[in-house]
């Protein structure tokens, strides 16, 4: 199993992961980071575990809202291939599900790194 370095609001975890998954680590490590720095400029430094917590909870709030605007478009879609049933047939739409999908995914995972990190920490 890799041991992964990564950084969120600037402090830096020690982090085993399968092997092969270490850009979705990354990825994810990153994501964190972002809502972590956003935290860290606005109210300055915050407990470890803290930190950890507000960010999560912020990257679920913005996969919350990207999975309504996804809602949202699919029934548009849904409402444009019932207005033209013939064209829809002939050539669905693509679905942008790739995207809402690898978020929740990453936003599991940050969950899962946060939980171990509160347990190394406890």
């Amino acid at each position: 199993m890799p041991d992964v370095k990564i950084t969120i609001g600037g402090r830096q975890f020690d982090v085993a992961c399968q092997e092969g998954e270490e850009h979705f680590l990354h990825a994810a490590a990153a994501l964190l980071d972002a809502e972590a720095q956003t935290l860290v400029s606005q109210i300055g430094r915050l407990p470890e575990a803290r930190m950890l917590l507000m960010s999560a909870l912020m990257l679920a709030d913005k996969t919350a809202a990207l999975e309504d605007q996804l809602r949202a478009a699919e029934g548009r879609v849904k409402a444009l291939e019932a207005d033209r049933p013939a064209e829809a047939a002939a050539a669905p739409a693509a679905r942008p599900q790739a995207a809402p999908g690898r978020i929740v995914e990453l936003a599991a995972r940050a969950e899962v790194l946060a939980a171990r990190l509160e347990a190394a920490a406890g």
